[in-house]
């Protein structure tokens, strides 16, 4: 099994081929190839490979499937005793990878 763990738009992720996963919004049209270079550590048929801080000849390339938008999330802020109040609401900007190989 052949696994990475990467980091991509400052999250930390175990990426594995063939799988897709959302991240903030980069910037590349839907069916461009996109390289990730921050490899912070590799499993290659259990031979661990780990960088300080990353891996020099590692790319993770992935496909962009599409742009989308995440779940509503609701900011509801209150004072005490002031009888104030403010609700706001918002939806990140995720874009969708296919993972397609670890070379």
């Amino acid at each position: 099994m052949t696994y990475a763990i990467i980091e991509a738009s400052g999250r930390q992720l175990w990426v594995e081929p063939g799988r897709f996963y959302d991240i903030n919004k980069i910037s590349g049209e839907p069916g461009d190839i996109v390289r990730l270079k921050r490899i912070l550590m590799l499993n290659r048929d259990d031979k661990v490979q780990i960088g300080h801080p990353c891996l020099a000849n590692i790319i993770v390339e992935a496909k962009i499937l599409k742009h989308l938008r995440g779940r509503k999330v609701t900011v509801f802020k209150m004072k005490p005793k002031k009888n104030i109040k403010s609700k706001q609401g918002h939806r990140q900007d995720l874009t969708r990878l296919l993972i397609q190989r670890i070379s």
